[in-house]
């Protein structure tokens, strides 16, 4: 004689509704700490103390354990035995590789958007340059910026290759936080609203060489004024403390 197995038996809206306010609610925690990380608000080397972010985002132990967990996948977090979590600290050597890989699937989306993009997708790229250069006029650095990832996204998705949008989309979140890092140089970001106008006038064009080429050099640019400050700011840590050893 055999013993039966019993599962459990509710109506297939009932666990739908189930398991989407359960995903929904770490997805949401790791979007709010998410933005807070990219914009700064949380610094490079914070402790996370999981009490304190249980009670300010207003969620249980358990999610916020699962977004601390998909931030770590997308390298914002670093996830440390005995320590909890930290946010992941921009490191000049890992940036020079997540640039580099940036550039290159991006060229490779700009040359395929050039050729691909329908005209109407042209009319609304034209259109969100048009909103993030009125945010460059006004000095309003976070909606510039929020405008500036959609439209890197958008050309992206105009190359209508998928393989090469989840790709990128694996990447954009390191990338997003040391893009906006370096549009805290009043320079960069003056040069940064430059190359998006030429970027738009070769896709317009259809030149694809031109975009992949304006493109590439538009994040391998940001690459390299954030990889200096660090360093610049790295050094003058290390006079600091050389300072206050010879004044003690």
């Amino acid at each position: 004689m055999t013993r039966e197995t019993r599962t459990l038996k509710l109506p297939r809206t009932r666990k739908a509704r189930l398991r989407v306010a359960r995903a929904g609610l770490h997805e949401e925690a790791a979007t709010r700490l998410r933005a807070l990380i990219v914009t700064g608000e949380l610094q490079p080397g914070l402790q996370l103390t999981e009490a304190d972010l249980s009670e300010a985002l207003g969620v249980s132990r358990t999610p916020l354990r699962e977004a601390l967990k998909l931030l770590a996948t997308e390298g914002l977090v670093e996830l440390r035995l005995n320590r909890g979590a930290v946010v992941a600290p921009l490191r000049p050597e890992e940036l020079a590789d997540l640039f580099e890989a940036v550039a290159c699937i991006e060229r490779s989306a700009a040359e395929l958007a050039a050729r691909r993009m329908t005209r109407r997708d042209l009319q609304r790229l034209r259109t969100l340059q048009d909103r993030m250069e009125r945010h460059y006029e006004a000095g309003e650095l976070e909606n510039y910026f929020q405008l500036n990832q959609q439209i890197h996204a958008f050309i992206v998705a105009g190359a209508k290759n998928n393989a090469l949008k989840s790709t990128h989309e694996a990447l954009l979140s390191r990338a997003e936080r040391a893009r906006f890092f370096a549009l805290s140089s009043p320079a960069r970001w003056d040069e940064s609203v430059e190359e998006h106008r030429l970027l738009l006038k070769a896709l317009e064009e259809r030149d694809s060489e031109m975009a992949g080429k304006i493109l590439a050099h538009h994040v391998t640019r940001t690459g390299d004024v954030v990889r200096d400050v660090l360093q610049t700011q790295a050094g003058a840590a290390d006079e600091s403390d050389i300072n206050h050893a010879v004044g003690a």
